[in-house]
């Protein structure tokens, strides 16, 4: 899922990617709807509050709207900036760098908000605009490393995408196109994961409060975790098959000089 990027990916990669990741932004986003009353996932209900804030004069409201902008903004820049940076060398740290922070801000939050939160408007402005970083972070890194075929954090693009897809699919030469149907496959994975974090967020969340925070960093660990397996994988059967090979020749080697020294 990380070991690749753009359009060194396959199909399988992309699935893969966007299920797990948007099943984890789902948790998120539910979550932060039940606890801050708030959406973190994506920012298009934040322009409207904020559009509405600077026309009735809260300036104040209108400012705090516009830094959690921000930060989803800096979420996309942080992991871009990464890849951006160290992806031709250090491809699969530059890809699970922006994961690791995510983990940390939702680590953050959820330990915040189990052991400190007073339920201040303050502390809820903070903490809502850590998880939008979070999700900034999320969205950056799939949709750069995927040349933009996955966005995981918010579904408004993927329902139109989707809408699209399903109008062209009524000719059968788009049915037929093996690229639209790989298009609509991860566009349907994403659906089904979003909405399944979220209905298991709701649920665990109504059962166990405020360690679904915890849940949602092991989903992401184990995407950081399945691809440094791979890589490992790999890199023991490379080793082994360059042994192997070096162990041939020198038997070669060695064969021929035997022939060689038996002729003389």
């Amino acid at each position: 899922m990380l070991r690749k990027f753009s359009n060194s990916r396959t199909l399988s990669d992309n699935i893969k990617l966007g299920s797990l990741t948007a099943f984890s932004a789902g948790m998120v986003n539910v979550v932060s709807v039940m606890l801050f009353f708030a959406f973190t996932s994506n920012v298009t209900g934040h322009y409207a509050v904020l559009a509405e804030e600077i026309a009735k004069g809260n300036w104040y409201q209108a400012g705090v709207v516009a830094a959690w902008i921000m930060l989803f903004f800096f979420g996309g820049f942080t992991s871009n900036c990464i890849i951006v940076h160290f992806n031709k060398n250090y491809t699969y740290l530059s890809h699970a760098v922006p994961v690791i922070l995510e983990i940390l801000c939702l680590l953050v939050v959820g330990t915040y908000v189990q052991f400190y939160y007073a339920e201040t408007l303050l502390e809820t402005e903070w903490l809502v605009g850590l998880m939008l970083y979070a999700m900034g972070l999320q969205n950056g890194l799939t949709a750069s490393i995927s040349n933009s075929a996955v966005k995981t954090t918010h579904l408004t693009g993927l329902t139109t995408d989707l809408g699209m897809l399903f109008s062209m699919f009524t000719k059968k030469e788009y049915r037929e196109n093996a690229q639209l149907r790989g298009k609509l496959k991860i566009q349907l994975s994403i659906m089904v994961s979003y909405l399944s974090g979220g209905i298991t967020a709701g649920y665990i969340y109504m059962t166990i409060a405020y360690n679904v925070f915890y849940i949602v960093c092991l989903f992401l660990l184990i995407v950081i975790g399945y691809d440094y397996y791979k890589l490992k994988y790999y890199e023991l059967v490379n080793r082994r098959e360059r042994k192997s090979k070096r162990n041939y020749y020198r038997y070669v080697a060695v064969k021929n000089k035997k022939k060689i020294l038996e002729k003389a």
